[in-house]
């Protein structure tokens, strides 16, 4: 009986794995057609973000008959519980993906030229997203804290961003709409760094059995 649950167990830790796998792609790529204002790799971004949310009814589905159906201990119950809050990030990261990817088909080719700090959000969003990633396969506790230490750094590019933003709009920028879009899609970076944090937070509560706000 308890080699079946470590199978089971072993299947549900390889499919998180998968769909961070999945939200650390969609992310690389939609940053790709944000750099480059490729509107038709946006539209593919939004396309293939679906299979995120199809990975998130699998996994919750595989908890579910586990917690049913077998008599985990302590530790495993960290385990499956952990794993329904972190596929709840993992399939948020996907969505707001997808508000990104739809913004950058209404900014119609429009790129990131001159917007050196969105870009280095970006980048430090997709490395939080990849470190609580890699966080959750090697059950690293350290990575996991790194992790929430960048969120500050994120935090700080975005205040930066809307500051350049608003000073682009009050020195009559020539486009207001496009600032304006090029902002929500920093809130969605933001946001995106948000649940990579939760993601972390829910490692160390696997490895540690301690979570900040219990």
């Amino acid at each position: 009986m308890r080699n079946r649950f470590d199978e089971q167990l072993f299947e549900l830790n390889r499919e998180i794995i998968e769909m961070g796998s999945a939200c650390e792609n969609c992310l690389v790529d939609v940053y790709r057609a944000l750099h480059t204002g490729d509107v038709e790799l946006a539209i593919t971004v939004r396309s293939n973000c679906g299979v995120i949310d199809q990975m998130e009814r699998d996994v919750e589905s595989r908890c579910m008959k586990l917690l049913l159906h077998q008599q985990p201990v302590a530790r495993d119950l960290r385990l499956i519980s952990s794993a329904l809050k972190i596929i709840t990030d993992m399939e948020r990261i996907g969505d707001q993906i997808e508000d990104i990817a739809e913004i950058i088909t209404f900014l119609k080719g429009h790129s990131l030229d001159g917007m050196d700090l969105i870009e280095e959000m970006a980048n430090s969003t997709i490395r939080m997203v990849t470190n609580s990633v890699d966080a959750f396969v090697k059950k690293d506790m350290d990575m996991a804290q790194q992790v929430l230490r960048d969120d500050d750094i994120v935090d700080s590019y975005f205040k930066d961003v809307k500051s350049d933003i608003i000073g682009r709009i009050a020195n009559n920028y020539s486009d207001g709409e496009v600032a304006l879009d090029l902002l929500m899609i920093a809130k969605y970076l933001e946001r995106i760094a948000d649940h990579a944090t939760n993601i972390a937070e829910w490692v160390i509560y696997v490895v540690s059995g301690i979570h900040k706000d219990a």
